[in-house]
């Protein structure tokens, strides 16, 4: 266990490392920050001073190496928009990404993992075809796409639910949340489905997909033949099978589900890191920009290390070395 955990801290620096690299080289030929900070007519000497200020005027390694040491100690520089620190607009912004990733991640494991048991197990009837043709739907469907017309259905039409903003937040130990509040909860309903539909749908089609393979195995037939009743095959044996590419398709999706929050955001106007970036990715601002990246990093690395540990739990045969028990 000790050797697992410390080459997978080995292969997170390397990754760590390599996404530093990438992301501060790539988002140099975005534009100039300069420009995004002074106005048109500001004069050349002081946009040199502004230059040499940031740092800017260094050679890109000398860049690097100093970003990447510094980020390594928790300081990902000032936002060249708002001068401030970095770490503390993610701190500000990072209690809503992650209330909404959350509420995404519950709603597409809740109803695609039942909607895909029912799937398999109705198989043929119209109930699973309707079914089927949703998740069609759900993943043909841009997100941008679903969210406005969620707003145009549930708040223009209806009036029932809020289209935009978090609502009101309650300060818990320094952590703002929603959930303690009625229009936060509220304005957190749309942008869940939004965010989860896809994922529901994509983990719906896996589990049917899945379960309709492992109902036609050699042991569930034996089960069946033992005498055993329908629900302990169905839910103690076929779908504990089945859990195991739905772990691994879930703890990826959830890292997308936080990564890829940016359009979601956008069109909720949700202040969370998504939409933050965004804006860094209009203003130039790539100590922001960087520090997403390695923030979105640090979450796929940690996930896939919860993803394997999770597999002993559901299947006694694997070991953490990954090697059959």
């Amino acid at each position: 266990m000790i050797a697992f955990l410390v080459r997978r801290v080995l292969q997170a620096a390397g990754v760590f490392l390599a996404v530093g690299i990438i992301a501060f080289t790539m988002f140099r030929f975005v534009g100039d920050p300069v420009n995004q900070i002074v106005s048109i007519d500001t004069p050349y000497e002081e946009r040199v001073k502004i230059r040499a200020s940031l740092g800017l005027d260094d050679p890109v390694p000398v860049q690097i190496v100093r970003y990447l040491g510094r980020a390594a100690t928790g300081d990902f520089g000032i936002s060249y928009q708002f001068r401030q620190p970095v770490s503390a607009l993610f701190a500000e912004r990072l209690p809503a990404t992650l209330e909404l990733a959350f509420c995404a991640t519950v709603f597409a494991l809740g109803f695609g993992v039942v909607l895909g048991v029912v799937s398999a197990l109705k198989r043929g009837t119209a109930l699973a075809a309707t079914l089927e043709t949703l998740s069609l739907v759900g993943i043909s469907l841009p997100t941008f796409l679903i969210g406005i017309l969620l707003i145009y259905v549930f708040s223009e039409t209806l009036h029932w639910l809020p289209s935009f903003g978090r609502g009101d937040v309650v300060n818990v130990g320094g952590w703002t949340t929603g959930f303690l509040t009625t229009s936060g909860l509220l304005a957190l309903v749309l942008p869940s489905i939004t965010l989860g539909l896809f994922q529901m749908t994509l983990v719906m089609r896996l589990v049917r997909a899945e379960m309709l393979e492992v109902l036609r195995t050699e042991y569930i037939r034996f089960a069946r033949a033992r005498g055993l009743r329908t629900r302990a095959i169905h839910f103690g044996h076929a779908l504990k099978n089945t859990l195991i590419p739905v772990i691994t398709i879930a703890g990826l999706q959830l890292g997308s589900v936080i990564a890829f929050a940016i359009i979601t955001e956008t069109v909720f106007q949700w202040p969370g890191m998504g939409f933050l970036f965004l804006q860094a990715v209009q203003n130039v601002d790539i100590p922001i920009m960087a520090a997403y990246l390695l923030l979105v990093a640090f979450i796929f690395v940690t996930i896939n290390l919860v993803v394997d540990i999770l597999y002993t739990a559901v299947d006694p045969r694997i070991t953490i070395s990954g090697r059959p028990s």
